[in-house]
């Protein structure tokens, strides 16, 4: 997928009819129902939602990490799912065109802070010194450089989630996926996480969601979508 290709009006993100349902016959639950949504290269958006509303299935289905079962995804132009996977190697796909946030940090426990985020960029064929770079760069940006030596059993969970960030960032994906990034973080510093996020954004034209319940940092977003017993809706705001 050559993201520089897109054009400029075509959505990085584009969902059409999605719907996933989990279980079969009386105990079936349909989750998302008939899912449309699109997100722009350059775009922040928020995805709102009471817990249990679909939001988390709904970024795994855009992850390649749960299966739709109906419905077509399509990134920068080209059709991922179209009621069936047309990528064949998904791994692939997720490690070089999508950035996960999760709300846990999930870092690799062996290694300390620079290694986890200097490690995608390595697996993508970066040299070290690149990636080693490239990690810095980032740790200096979520102001947690000065632990970047620490292993992750010596940092705070907010610690561990910044880290987690600066490697969903590590190889500048055209698209990220963030799921309540802000939660383990004080309000400074879930501000400066979302600014910087809308910064990567522009600088890379990537079209980022983030699934949050934070009050703080939805003013933030120009444009909101809503998840509510399965069903998406969209909202318009002004931001600050």
């Amino acid at each position: 997928m050559n993201v520089e290709q897109q054009s400029a009006t075509m959505p990085a993100i584009q969902v059409e009819n999605l719907s996933k349902t989990f279980g079969k016959g009386e105990s079936a639950v349909t989750v998302l129902k008939d899912i449309n949504m699109q997100v722009a290269g350059g775009e922040v958006v928020g995805l709102l939602g009471p817990s249990g509303s679909g939001k988390t299935t709904l970024l795994q289905c855009l992850g390649a990490v749960i299966d739709p079962d109906v419905g077509r995804i399509t990134f920068g132009g080209e059709t991922l799912f179209n009621d069936g996977w047309k990528q064949q190697d998904r791994r692939a796909l997720r490690r070089d065109h999508i950035g996960f946030i999760f709300q846990r940090p999930y870092l690799i426990p062996f290694m300390d802070a620079t290694e986890n985020v200097a490690f995608l960029p390595m697996l993508q064929g970066k040299s070290n010194k690149q990636a080693y770079q490239r990690a810095h760069d980032l740790l200096e940006l979520l102001d947690v450089a000065h632990r970047a030596d620490a292993h992750i059993e010596q940092l705070s969970g907010g610690e561990q989630q910044r880290v987690a960030i600066a490697r969903a960032l590590a190889n500048n994906p055209p698209v990220i996926l963030a799921d309540e990034p802000t939660a383990p973080l004080d309000s400074q510093r879930a501000l400066t996480v979302m600014k910087l996020l809308h910064e990567m954004a522009q600088k890379s034209s990537a079209a980022i969601i983030v699934v949050t319940h934070d009050e703080n940092i939805i003013p933030l977003f120009k444009r909101l979508y809503r998840l509510r017993d399965g069903i998406l809706h969209e909202e318009l705001q002004q931001a600050d």
